[in-house]
Formats: structure tokens, sequence, C-alpha cells
């Protein structure tokens, strides 16, 4: 973050992966929403944008790589975000994406750090896309799980932004962390946020909301960030016996284009869960945070 002098502070992020979906348009958008989400989560407002893109010499149609342009330059386009322009190389293995300033106020900048005991958490967007996406890969993903997965990760965290981040609602003051759930996975990202706050956060297993469909394949679909996550992060987290096999991988399956994990005042969260609701999202209640203990994270 860079605060101006008398004005509105600049945040700024990076982010741009490989295609997780064969249609170079749907890529595209998708990667622009995952390159916007770190400035929602922050509460701030993306602002411009400059495209990060790697191609291979051969093998790529032209048409191609303008439609992965186009579905990007929508997607800005959608969050009121102009393009300012980009760089390209070339690259055997394609990668797109955008670094993105924002503007935030900031005395309202959130955090992932500042998360209290007795706070409820919430969570804007199913989980899954990681399964899905090397389910896509080996041809053992149904169009309809597709579907289901690729209208999540095409969906902004705009409007959930903007009813956290709102400084007009009677509830502002309640929001007091707020991580976006993306290629750490449900358990790096709480990790980080019970780390960073010194407190102990502790999920439901059964109340995470998925993507349908998705249990069901994720034995069979666990991708080598999944399992690098659960390498990184799991001497910190503590498991009821109770949780299944497939909810244990689904928390430490890395997204793309998740949703927001956002820690709030008990007396405040049934409002922003409300409102959350009231805006379109898919908003969900999965846990709460505890004073510190021998676990940074406890899923039961």
């Amino acid at each position: 973050m860079y605060v101006w002098e008398g004005g509105p502070a600049l945040v700024q992020t990076v982010d741009f992966f490989t295609p997780i979906v064969d249609d170079p348009y749907i890529y595209g958008q998708i990667a622009a929403a995952n390159s916007l989400s770190d400035v929602y989560a922050m509460g701030g407002r993306p602002v411009t944008a400059l495209a990060i893109a790697a191609f291979p010499q051969d093998g790529l149609h032209t048409d191609d790589i303008a439609q992965i342009f186009r579905g990007g330059f929508d997607k800005l386009r959608e969050a009121g975000v102009a393009l300012l322009g980009g760089h390209t190389v070339q690259d055997r293995e394609i990668k797109f994406g955008y670094a993105v300033t924002g503007a935030v106020d900031p005395k309202r900048i959130l955090t992932n750090t500042n998360a209290k005991p007795g706070d409820r958490l919430i969570l804007t967007k199913p989980l899954g896309t990681g399964i899905v996406g090397t389910a896509i890969k080996f041809g053992r993903a149904s169009d309809e799980l597709i579907d289901r997965a690729v209208a999540q990760m095409r969906t902004l965290n705009k409007a959930a932004a903007e009813v956290i981040a709102n400084a007009a609602s009677p509830y502002a003051r309640g929001v007091h962390a707020c991580t976006d759930v993306t290629g750490f996975g449900l358990a790096g990202h709480a990790s980080e946020m019970a780390a960073g706050s010194n407190v102990t956060i502790e999920i439901d297993a059964n109340a995470l909301p998925i993507i349908p469909g998705v249990l069901e394949i994720a034995s069979q679909n666990k991708s080598g960030g999944m399992n690098t996550n659960r390498d990184h992060f799991a001497a910190a987290i503590e498991f009821g016996a109770q949780v299944s096999e497939e909810r244990r991988d689904l928390v430490f399956d890395p997204q793309t284009s998740g949703g927001l994990l956002v820690s709030v005042a008990p007396e405040s969260a049934d409002d922003v869960k409300a409102s959350l609701s009231n805006a379109g999202i898919q908003a969900v209640f999965v846990g709460l945070v505890t004073p510190p203990g021998d676990k940074r994270l406890r899923i039961g």
C-alpha cells in the first residue's frame, strides 16, 4: 500500500496463470477476475490494469490470442477498470493475467491480520475449482460440473467487496479482517489469517459451501498445488476424526478466482451475511475465531 498525502492509498497486486479451461475467451475472463480479487479483498476499488502475457511462437492461432485478450478486457470493463497497456513475451507455455492498481481509503483498508476472538467467519463462494480444473485436464469432468465452476470463476468479487467495505453501512466497523481464497486454498489462507491475527480459527467442515459434484471426484483429481498446500500447512491444522478425506482434500485445494473469507464481529455478522445474500452472493457462515491455542486452524 502507498498512501498519497491528502488522498486515497494505492494498492497494487499482480497475478497470472496457465489455462485451466479450453475456451480462450473464458480463460481471459477468469484470469482477469482472479487478478482483481486481491484488491477487492483489501476493501479497495481496482482502477487500472496492465496485461501480462506469455504465448508460444508456434501452435497457438492468433484468433485464440485475440480472444484471450478480449475476454480479459470485457471482464475489466465489467469491473470499471481501465486497461493501460501491458507486456507480452514468448514462452512454451501460455500464461495470462494482470498487474492491477486500486484505490482504498487508508482508514478503511482491510487486512488478514485483524481477526478477533468471537468473530464469525463468512465465505462468499463455494470451494472446488482446483479439483475441477484438474479433472478438466484429464477429461474427467462433466459438462455440467465445468459450467458450474466456470460460472463461479468468472464472477467478480466486486459486489461482495462493496457490501463489506461500504463505509456508510451501519455494520462497517464490525468487519475486522478479510482475505481472498486463492492458490493456498482455504487451509492456507485461513492459517495465514490466524497466524497474522494471533488467534485460532475453527472451521465447520460440514458448513463449507462446495460446488455440486466436486466431492464425488475429489479423490481422483488431486493437483500438485493441493499436495503442496498440504505439505506446507498441515502441521498447523487439527482435523476432527469425523472429517472425511474428501473434505480434507477440499480445504487444501488451490482455488482460482475464489471467494472472500471475512471475519466479522458477532453482533454484526447476521446483518453482513444478509446484505451479501441480498446482493446475490452465496454467503455462508463457515466458522468462528477463538483465542490462540496450540493450532492455528481447527477443522471439525
